[in-house]
């Protein structure tokens, strides 16, 4: 579903009436500026008032419970983002619960038909027209599945909303419009980069939308923990699945919560699993939940043996095998309490937008570092050191990729469930073997052959391009093609100060050689009048390229 980043105004108001219940919800929550500022204000009656006494953050989540299932969505996306949103901001928007009442079974049933092709009835067994649990995509059934082996399968129906796919859509066009209003009318509101945001919800809702890449991701995940004991994936029904319903292995697990507090599981074995699990995930498969909230797994097994059930595998994170290796250099950097090893590692993980003081930069990080890295490892906080280098790394304009902060909001959901259900989890302990074998493995002979083998080819296809390369550059050459562009962005600004000071010293030489010519031929006041008046004009001329440069140099210094 991913769009243009701009769309037209005619695709924005065809529907003017969502237009306007959105700016009145924005105005009644307190965000009318915005609103008038973006040109929306004539949709708002001039009366209307805004609530006051309540921060911006709870104001904000209001608003977007207020709108509905894809401004929802869009707020639990935003809250993955502390190195452009404030915190006060973030922090309400994890709260936000993905809760809406579920369709009847009337509208359900004849879309569940369409996409299978077929009765309910021929393709299921049993089938509980009341769902198990209802969110703003789609809603879920408990069924059994006939099978072509002839088998009875337990199973859930997740079947997708009818329209979702169409009002997501609409809404999407018109986040699109207005982010980039607010960009363009709202300078200082830039910084949050409304625009990018809007993006990547559109990438995370469109990955929801499709229930094929969903069923590839728990296939995954099934493979990558096939010899894993402690953790199950569904598995995938394909031949009753679709884009928009997917049938998956029922799991009969119990709450997080409820398992510890009345079915006898322990919390610190639980909470190192869950640690074993997502560190995995993360760091050797590069492949991982994205959404790890309690909501989002059940505990099956025994006390003594806990098995971790994992589902609604839509939303996924990655990370490519160099961010990985920048990402361990980053923890094992802390574990060591090294700070300038900590500032290399972010810096690498990192883009700059800007030049950027190394010094400072360096100052920042060992400052933030160094709030966590003095106390007990037990007592330190991984998340929250993350987010913490995060912010450090945006005042100095260093973005850092997407694929980062969902690893970031993965490991601080895990860690805080693990702290709730043990408080005396000691992350750093648990993570420590995980790094010192991926450091071994990085550095293995094997690891380090290949690394070599991927050069040494890179630089042979390298070196058997150059000639040819050089064959074309020599040919433009000796035809006077060949151009060299050099971008120089204060170029435009250069030329028209040249041309207006070519300009002045046209005007005073033809003003000089004229009252010359005057005073030969006898033509005294005219002539002096001509030679004072150009003298004039170079000396007030001269005096302000003096100023304006004096100006400037003051600017860049």
């Amino acid at each position: 579903m991913l769009r243009a980043p701009m769309p037209s105004l005619l695709n924005t108001v065809k529907d003017l009436d969502r237009l306007r219940r959105i700016v009145s919800v924005l105005v009644r929550h307190g965000f009318g500026e915005i609103v008038q500022r973006t040109g929306l204000g004539s949709l708002v009656p001039k009366s209307r008032k805004s609530e006051s006494g309540v921060g911006r953050g709870e104001r904000l989540k209001r608003a977007l419970v207020e709108l509905g299932p894809s401004f929802i969505k869009l707020g639990q996306i935003a809250s993955t983002r502390p190195d452009i949103l404030p915190a006060d901001i973030v922090t309400e928007l994890k709260t936000l619960q993905d809760e809406v009442p579920p369709e009847p079974w009337e509208v359900v049933q004849p879309l569940l038909e369409g996409e299978l092709g077929g009765p309910v009835e021929e393709i299921f067994e049993s089938f509980d027209n009341v769902p198990l649990a209802s969110a703003s995509i789609a809603q879920v059934h408990r069924a059994r599945l006939k099978t072509a082996e002839g088998d009875v399968r337990e199973v859930v129906v997740k079947v997708q909303r009818p329209q979702v796919r169409e009002i997501i859509e609409l809404d999407l066009d018109l986040l699109y419009w207005f982010a980039h209003a607010i960009e363009r009318s709202i300078p200082e509101m830039r910084m949050y980069q409304p625009v990018k945001l809007v993006g990547e919800f559109d990438r995370a809702i469109s990955a929801e939308l499709d229930f094929v890449a969903e069923a590839d991701h728990a296939d995954r995940f099934r493979e990558n923990f096939k010899s894993h004991r402690s953790v199950r994936f569904p598995q995938v029904y394909r031949e009753a699945s679709s884009r928009r319903v997917l049938v998956l292995e029922f799991f009969d697990g119990l709450k997080l919560g409820d398992a510890i507090a009345n079915h006898g599981f322990d919390g610190e074995v639980v909470a190192k699993v869950a640690i074993d699990i997502i560190i995995q995930q993360i760091f050797e498969d590069g492949f991982f939940h994205a959404d790890p909230h309690p909501g989002n797994l059940f505990i099956m097994g025994t006390p003594s043996s806990p098995v971790i059930a994992m589902f609604d595998l839509g939303l996924v994170g990655h990370l490519t095998p160099k961010l990985r290796d920048q990402t361990i250099d980053l923890m094992v950097a802390a574990v060591r309490e090294d700070y300038r090893g900590i500032a290399d590692a972010l810096w690498a993980i990192g883009s700059p937008s800007r030049r950027v003081d190394r010094e400072a930069f360096e100052a920042e990080v060992t400052i933030v570092a160094q709030k966590y890295l003095g106390k007990k490892l037990k007592d330190i906080e991984l998340s929250a050191l993350l987010k913490d280098l995060v912010d450090g790394a945006r005042r100095f304009d260093v973005e850092v990729p997407s694929g980062f902060l969902m690893m970031g909001k993965a490991l601080m959901t895990v860690e805080g469930i693990g702290k709730e259900i043990y408080p005396d989890l000691d992350i750093f302990n648990e993570v420590r073997p995980y790094f010192l074998r991926l450091i071994q493995q990085r550095y293995s002979p094997e690891r380090v052959t290949q690394d070599v083998i991927r050069g040494v080819l890179r630089l042979s296809n390298a070196a058997s391009d150059a000639p040819l390369q050089i064959q074309e550059i020599l040919e433009d050459a000796r035809r006077g093609t060949f151009r060299v562009q050099v971008q120089e962005r204060s170029l435009r600004e250069a030329a028209d100060r040249l041309g207006r000071r070519l300009f002045s010293g046209l005007v005073v030489s033809a003003g000089l050689i004229g009252g010359c010519l005057l005073l030969a031929a006898d033509k005294r006041w005219t002539g002096w009048a001509l030679l004072i008046g150009s003298g004039s004009y170079a000396m007030m001329h001269s005096t302000l390229v003096y100023w304006l440069n004096r100006r400037d140099r003051v600017e860049r210094d």
